[in-house]
């Protein structure tokens, strides 16, 4: 992906699109993310694309901006390659974004939203619970099927609500007996917890999926569960389905964020954020102020360089804080921050 020669500001090749990566130690997961940025490089050959990571892989953000920087870009398109805004979208990613934009006044940054709740997204979801499904043969009907959807889990309610939405959208959508949701780290209910409940439900098979972008500790710690719980179960049949990784509507959703942030329209759902809204038991967040979490394991290296044992199958137990976001978010939360030009919070 070659840059075009430049004329000014709006020509393609004067804007540059950043996929902001979460980060893992597992160097499996770390392999799917850059696999993913690659292909949403072919997938938008307009643009030069570069990506980097919130903490432990390398290249770190700060990296893959420079790359940009240096191949001429004066606007940065920088999407989260993460699914639901909580605290690296609405914090830790902007602060990354802000940090450059500060040392590099000459540089548009815009940040473009979460890959959300979208219709893409749940077809491609819809998608791997139907490849489990085809796999596992119609000795069961969907009648006697339990879903159980399982999301990261984080510190923020909207987010992880968002998961139980994809369930109910999935149990209806696809007509099966009843789905559930449970979460890996942080909040209620693990998912141990969450199967141990859903075998009392009584149905026949009961369908695990992670609904996560890439592998990882957290999808290998989900598939373990499962396989304890289907040996103390040996009456349900339990059906491990496949994560959403590459996806082709999953990379439609993301070349569908560039898209939004470059015509300043991809406007973050904050109706529900605890950092702007005064949510029930989350008041104490309401209008903090925005940091960043990910300092001391930023770019330290995955378990394949070396053995690190903080164990990140959380949401680092800090409160991420409110957040002015960059330009492009198209939301004020009430903070007193400045949407103009140049990064601010986002998630």
């Amino acid at each position: 992906m070659g840059c075009q020669t430049m004329d000014g500001p709006n020509t393609p090749a004067a804007t540059g699109v950043m996929l902001c990566g979460h980060g893992s130690r597992d160097v499996d997961a770390v392999r799917e993310f850059q696999t993913m940025a690659a292909a949403l490089g072919r997938r938008l050959p307009q643009y030069p694309v570069e990506s980097g990571f919130l903490e432990f892989a390398r290249p770190v953000i700060r990296d893959g901006l420079e790359a940009l920087k240096s191949r001429g870009v004066k606007r940065i398109l920088a999407v989260p390659g993460m699914l639901f805004a909580a605290g690296h979208v609405k914090n830790d990613v902007p602060s990354e974004l802000n940090e450059f934009a500060h040392a590099n006044p000459g540089i548009e940054m815009r940040f473009g939203r979460d890959l959300a709740i979208d219709p893409r997204m749940l077809r491609a979801a819809a998608d791997r619970v139907e490849q489990a499904l085809a796999k596992a043969g119609d000795g069961v009907p969907r009648a006697q099927t339990l879903l159980m959807v399982v999301g990261r889990g984080t510190n923020d309610p909207d987010a992880n609500s968002n998961v139980s939405k994809v369930a109910r959208m999935l149990w209806e959508g696809l007509k099966l007996g009843w789905a559930e949701a449970s979460y890996s780290g942080v909040t209620q209910p693990l998912v141990d917890a969450g199967l141990s409940r859903a075998v009392r439900l009584g149905f026949r098979r009961i369908v695990v999926f992670p609904y996560f972008l890439f592998t990882g500790i957290l999808v290998k710690r989900i598939y373990d569960w499962t396989d304890q719980a289907a040996r103390a179960n040996p009456d349900i049949e339990f059906v491990k389905a496949d994560y959403l990784n590459d996806h082709p509507l999953v990379l439609d959703t993301f070349a569908a964020r560039v898209d939004e942030a470059l015509a300043g329209t991809g406007n973050m759902n904050c109706q529900m954020c605890k950092y702007r809204e005064q949510l029930i038991g989350f008041e104490k967040d309401h209008g903090t102020p925005q940091a960043g979490h990910h300092h001391h394991v930023r770019g330290i290296g995955t378990d394949g360089d070396h053995h690190h044992h903080h164990d990140h199958g959380h949401d680092h137990g800090h409160h991420h804080h409110g957040h002015d976001h960059p330009h492009g978010h198209g939301h004020d939360h009430g903070h007193g921050h400045d949407h103009g030009k140049g990064p601010g919070r986002g998630r």
